[in-house]
Order: structure tokens, then sequence, then C-alpha cells
């Protein structure tokens, strides 16, 4: 009799003691999944803080874009062309996936480059201090958004390292999140340009 109560009293502790454990073991992982959600949570915000100061930069250039385009029109009546293209390219600048505006700015720069190449044609309109200004507003406003698509290049890196590792991999397919868009340059521009001497 006294065995039985003994055993059941040492039964009784086993299992309180296996409970205790499988629960600390539960609230651990409990505890880490929360941890980790709450990683990839700031790490998505981070990316996506990093796109909108891209955002701000290309809406800057967006804006700059008429007043040059108006600036440059009364001296270029030849170069239909390559004005048509930048309007175009700027209209596609402010909508569409990451990948959609990189290609736009991307499209945007080539056609700034031609439409300062070509205004060297136009003594009238290099010697514009209008035209001056905003070449230079849109210069830095260029070199802006290049340091901010690093920037969000090196945020979406760590994100998506974050989000591929083991085990943090099983919590973000769990709370379904999604590897983030590189803004990538267009493939023209990584070829180096020629440059001749006659």
């Amino acid at each position: 009799m006294i065995r039985s109560i003994y055993g059941e009293i040492m039964l009784d502790i086993l299992a309180t003691g296996l409970l205790c454990v499988v629960g600390i073991v539960v609230l651990g992982l409990l505890v880490y999944a929360v941890m980790v959600y709450n990683r990839l949570v700031t790490l998505r915000n981070r990316v996506e803080n990093a796109w909108a100061q891209i955002d701000v930069q290309l809406k800057r250039r967006y804006d700059l874009i008429p007043n040059l385009m108006e600036t440059v029109k009364g001296y270029m009546k030849h170069e239909k062309t390559t004005l048509e293209n930048v309007t175009k390219y700027r209209a596609q600048l402010v909508t569409g996936s990451v990948e959609e505006r990189a290609q736009a700015n991307n499209m945007l720069s080539q056609s700034l480059k031609s439409l300062f190449a070509v205004s060297e044609n136009y003594p009238k309109l290099q010697a514009s201090e209008n035209f001056k200004m905003l070449q230079e507003e849109l210069a830095g406003t260029e070199n802006k958004i290049s340091y901010i698509r690093t920037a969000y290049n090196d945020t979406v890196l760590s994100y998506d390292n974050v989000l591929e590792q083991f085990p943090t991999n099983i919590v973000a397919n769990t709370f379904g999140f999604k590897s983030a868009q590189y803004f990538k340059i267009d493939e023209v521009e990584k070829v180096a340009p020629k440059v001749k001497f006659d």
C-alpha cells in the first residue's frame, strides 16, 4: 500500500516535471517565434523606408523635369524625339513595382543624358541661367538617387538574408513574409562607354 502510494506520488511528480519541461520548451519556442517575427517586421519596415527615400528623390526629379522641359523647348524645336522620350519615361516613373520603376528610372536617365548631350548644340540654351540651375539640381538629385539606391539594396540584402536563413525562414513562411526586389540598373548602363579620340 505504501509502495503503491509512493509509486503514484513519483508518477505524479514525473508527470508534473514532464509537463513543466514541455511547457518551458513550448514557451521558449513561442518567445523565439515572437522575437523572429518582430525582427522580420523591423527589417521589412526598413526596406519600405529605404524605398520611400528613393521615392522622395524620384518625385523630386519628376517635379524638376517639367521646368527643364519648358526651358529647353524654346531652344530645341528640332529635337522632338528626345523631348518626347523624357516626357514618356517621366510619366512611368511614379507608378508600378520596384522593378518597373527602376527600369523607368534607367530609361529616364538615358533620355536625360541624351537631352544634355543634344543641348550642347544650342549655345543660347547652355548660357541660360535657368537651364544651368535645373541641370545642377537634376545632377544633385541623380547623385542622391544613386546613393539611396545603394542604401536600399543593402537593406534588401539584410532583409533577404535573414528571411532565407534557417530557422527564421520557417517563421517567415508561416507569416507570409516575401523577399524584396533590388533596385537594379539597366543592362545598357553596365556597359562601359567607348571613348574614341580622332
